[in-house]
């Protein structure tokens, strides 16, 4: 995964380039998708966003719109996050500890006691002399894996999800012994109120609610302690993930199995129709071939797959839409499509980025303007920029055309410009690497005329929208003129009418007065005729 990927979350619009640059880890979650926490590379633990029932754990039940320091992470060396939607939350650090915080009305915190968590607080009972590997929540329970395949349980079980026999809720972690005893469990996952097992030889082991058939064991019978996925004997499978109420599971050949709740077509099968037992999903007729990853959450009820060739497929509740069967999407990967479909936006675990991990646009950013892999230098003002004539080719028709026509293949290696500032050049330079553009209103101009003259009509649609975004009173005057001088009409009228409507301000500017006598005069016999002088 690329860190450019967190643009597909709204809640991180605010974080600058150099933040985003620095994280390790990140998770979004919440009823909105309006809480996150991320990991920076130095091991420094961030909250951002509503807060509710302090499950930013930042020791107060302040949001922020800024990330601030969870102090009682900082030092703890978290490896993952989970969280259920009340929310309550858990941090698990590669040592195997747990940490707990947040909502905590049916004990789904493990800390004995059923008050509200500020502040993340390890949980020791029955866990202190454990080395957990993976931590799992439902709504209002939580599961934690040991590194002996034991899986430990608390919070809510007024269906059974923790799986003990015992309806009342769990204040501690106790141990799944019932229908578990001498299995190797490898991989645990929750629904909204039930609970899932994976072991080591591929079975599958479900309990709590089953209202719908989310157990997947052939009736809708509630289950008080893990019960065997019959069906799917013989069938090694080698992930599961649940919906808020439905259940996907992949097999160590690809195929996909799903059962439970369908109301919104999130089984994949063509239909709205409830499932209690496994169904084998077409993944050939659908388009799919072999899958190789699966993801749902049970937040709410879209599945998501990676079939054949890395293409990312979706069915299910997107975006409001009933989808029955698998369609593919043209987004990259799992996170991609739950940023952009899910309902709420919010990440079926976390994102975790390697240390020097690119995704091609990082290093396309990187490439910019770098001189040891550059084969082009371009001097403006004196100044020079490098840069790659394979991606100015690529990029932009202006350059192709150069390079195919006009360009000496001599091993020629220098081009002086001198048509735009250097400013305003190297901004379009970078704009082919990076899409992005990173200039002043005032410039935006200069930039909109080499728009016009390389054929960007893309980059003529940015500079316009930046112009009428930062046009103000004190540079409504100068933005008037220089549309005028580059012939940009469009512009020009936006102008035009802003002056107009701030006639009186505007003219006191200075700006204004050190306007060309011809566009002052121009300027008020169009006022004129738009009846501004009208008493």
């Amino acid at each position: 995964m690329s860190r450019s990927d967190l643009k597909n979350w709204p809640i991180f619009s605010l974080l600058t380039p150099k933040f985003i640059g620095d994280i390790r880890l990140a998770v979004v979650f919440g009823n909105l998708g309006n809480e996150a926490l991320m990991v920076t590379k130095d091991g420094t633990v961030y909250a951002l966003g509503s807060n509710t029932s302090g499950c930013l754990g930042t020791g107060d039940a302040h949001s922020t719109l800024f990330p601030k320091k969870v102090e009682a992470l900082c030092d703890k060396d978290v490896k993952t996050f989970a969280y259920g939607s009340g929310p309550h939350v858990l941090a698990l650090t590669n040592k195997g500890d747990i940490y707990s915080w947040g909502h905590n009305g049916y004990c789904e915190l493990g800390n004995g006691s059923s008050n509200q968590g500020l502040v993340p607080t390890l949980i020791g009972q029955n866990l202190a002399e454990k080395v957990v590997i993976d931590i799992a929540c439902g709504s209002h329970h939580s599961l934690a894996l040991t590194n002996e395949g034991e899986v430990y349980a608390w919070g809510q079980n007024n269906c059974g999800q923790v799986g003990n026999g015992i309806g009342a809720n769990h204040g501690t972690p106790r141990k799944v012994n019932s229908g578990l005893a001498g299995k190797k469990v490898v991989t645990v996952t929750c629904g909204q109120t039930s609970s899932m097992a994976v072991t080591d030889n591929g079975e599958v082991y479900g309990w709590g609610y089953n209202g719908v058939g989310q157990l997947g064991i052939g009736n809708y019978v509630n289950q008080l302690n893990p019960f065997k996925v019959s069906a799917l004997v013989g069938v090694v499978i080698d992930k599961v993930v649940c919906g808020y109420a439905h259940t996907l599971a992949l097999s160590d050949e690809g195929v996909l199995y799903t059962w439970g709740g369908n109301s919104f077509g999130q089984l994949g099968i063509g239909n709205k129709a409830n499932a209690c037992s496994p169904i084998k999903v077409d993944t050939l007729g659908s388009g799919m071939g072999r899958i190789s990853d699966i993801a749902a959450l049970h937040y709410n009820h879209i599945s998501v797959a990676v079939g054949q060739g890395g293409r990312v497929f979706m069915w299910g509740q997107c975006r409001g839409q009933s989808v029955t069967l698998p369609t593919p999407t043209l987004l990259l990967t799992l996170h991609d499509v739950l940023a952009c479909y899910a309902s709420p936006s919010v990440m079926h675990r976390p994102l975790l980025y390697a240390e020097q991990e690119m995704s091609v646009l990082d290093s396309l950013r990187e490439a910019f303007n770098d001189s040891t892999t550059s084969d082009l230098k371009i001097q403006v003002q004196g100044k020079s920029i490098y840069v790659h004539k394979a991606v100015l080719k690529i990029r932009c028709q202006y350059f192709r055309s150069m390079f195919q026509e006009h360009w000496s293949e001599d091993n020629q290696s220098v081009l002086e410009h001198d048509q735009f500032s250097y400013e305003v050049y190297r901004c379009f330079l970078k704009y082919l690497y990076t899409d992005e553009v990173d200039l002043s209103t005032e410039n935006a101009l200069e930039l909109l005329d080499l728009a016009n003259i390389y054929f960007e009509t893309q980059l003529k649609r940015r500079c316009v929208q930046m112009i009428k975004q930062g046009i103000t009173v004190l540079n409504a005057a100068f933005l008037y003129s220089t549309a005028i001088e580059y012939n940009a009409q469009e512009l020009e009228d936006f102008c035009f009418k802003f002056v107009l409507n701030h006639m009186t301000a505007v003219i006191q500017t200075a700006t204004f007065a050190k306007l060309d006598a011809s566009v002052v005069k121009n300027f008020i016999i169009k006022a004129a005729q738009a009846g501004a002088f009208k008493t």
